[in-house]
């Protein structure tokens, strides 16, 4: 355990820059918990993850304007068509407030700054808004990794008064389970 939180304390902001450059949000709430724990600092995990989803998201930003409309065009996946499709016609309907907000939409998240790259959005208009938004994302999945960490300890500290009783019924369980296949199940299946 002292060697991973040794590397978490060294590399772990890298990891996290590195994850949310790609995607992140389940990686972003875990730093938040180990913010809670002391292996990390909550300002440094919103810091790596503002950064690489920020940076992230103006790469493909930057794809999309100049190779969007020939990739999209060219994409044989019926998957990404229909979601770029998709961030379009929400694009068209809530403009800004979709700018925003895409991080938090499931389903639209990956292929989103790479359609918008697409569209003729102004670079610096969409830098701002994805600054925004990415400071936004950040904070949220961060502080509550950090506050999932206190319900967390506090639901393994009640929890321990009953494990005695949790691992005897598991161990009970696992007991039966290899019981019925190593001597009932050849009794009833005659070979």
């Amino acid at each position: 355990m002292e060697i991973l939180e040794g590397f978490l304390r060294e590399y772990g902001y890298i990891v996290l820059f590195v994850g949310t450059f790609l995607e992140g949000e389940t990686m972003v709430l875990i730093a938040g918990y180990l913010a809670k724990t002391g292996v990390l600092d909550v300002n440094m995990v919103i810091l790596a993850s503002f950064s690489g989803t920020y940076f992230g998201d103006q790469l493909y930003f930057f794809i999309g304007r100049r190779w969007g409309h020939l990739l999209i065009n060219r994409a044989k996946s019926e998957s990404w068509q229909r979601r770029t499709a998709r961030v379009m016609e929400l694009l068209a309907k809530y403009d800004t407030w979709f700018i925003l907000g895409f991080r938090f939409v499931y389903g639209v998240r990956n292929v989103t700054p790479f359609a918008l790259g697409a569209t003729s959005i102004p670079s610096l208009r969409f830098m701002v808004l994805n600054a925004i938004a990415a400071i936004v994302w950040a904070t949220t999945f961060a502080y509550g990794g950090y506050l999932f960490g206190h319900a967390m300890e506090a639901f393994l500290e009640k929890i321990k008064a009953y494990q005695i009783y949790f691992f005897g019924g598991l161990g009970l369980v696992l007991i039966s389970i290899w019981i019925y296949r190593r001597f009932l199940r050849k009794t009833a299946d005659p070979a």
